[in-house]
């Protein structure tokens, strides 16, 4: 378990050099298992990721209970929803990074303007409708949105995605920042034009088997 809580704490690191955050902004998770009892890691709340060690990082139980000598993400709440609604996700990584912020500000869905929206599970990546960070209304919000999907915005506050495991989640997270400004950047020249529902309906059952490499593709 030390070793897991090390891997966050460095995965919650490599966000700012990858241009997903700065400061103490934005949260990092991911399941875990101690003393027998199955929960989840947590990043805690308030504090600057380089300053942290293995004893800051909280273990969440499954009923919403913090173990620690620190509190917890505020945000807590849609972590421990998603894990409980989505057997799927191992990690879970909030970000408040530029592009996807900006979008998010806007409160728009991103539409399939690139095949690479497939990646995330479906033909757009949507906006959750806005609530008070860390409520369980954001954390209700942000389930209806990742119907579906493992990634969406979170209206006027930043981008939320989860992944099999912290490496897995990480990769989408800087992946759907550089999709949010690949949009962001079409949309300053003019109306990007979007792939049809059967050209993305394509896509998406090529995706189904995408990045497995013990077979031909």
């Amino acid at each position: 378990m030390p070793e897991l809580r090390r891997q966050l704490i460095e995965t919650a690191r490599r966000m700012a050099p990858a241009n997903l955050n700065r400061g103490a902004a934005g949260n990092l998770s991911v399941r875990a298992r101690e003393n027998g009892v199955d929960g989840y890691l947590i990043t805690p709340s308030g504090m600057d990721y380089e300053v942290l060690v293995p004893e800051d990082i909280v273990f969440m139980r499954l009923d919403g209970t913090p173990d620690g000598r620190r509190k917890p993400s505020s945000e807590w709440r849609f972590h421990h929803d998603i894990y409980a609604a989505r057997p799927e996700a191992g990690a879970i990584l909030h970000a408040h990074s530029p592009f996807a912020t900006s979008l998010a500000c806007l409160r728009r869905d991103i539409p399939p303007f690139h095949y690479m929206i497939a990646r995330f599970g479906g033909d757009t990546i949507r906006c959750a409708e806005y609530s008070t960070f860390g409520s369980q209304a954001l954390s209700d919000n942000a389930l209806a949105a990742m119907r579906n999907r493992c990634a969406c915005l979170l209206a006027n506050h930043g981008l939320l995605v989860f992944g099999k495991t912290l490496e897995h989640m990480f990769s989408l997270a800087v992946e759907f920042e550089a999709l949010c400004e690949q949009y962001w950047r079409a949309c300053q020249l003019g109306q990007p034009v979007l792939l049809s529902a059967d050209e993305m309906a394509a896509v998406l059952a090529k995706f189904a088997s995408y990045g497995q490499q013990d077979s031909a593709q």
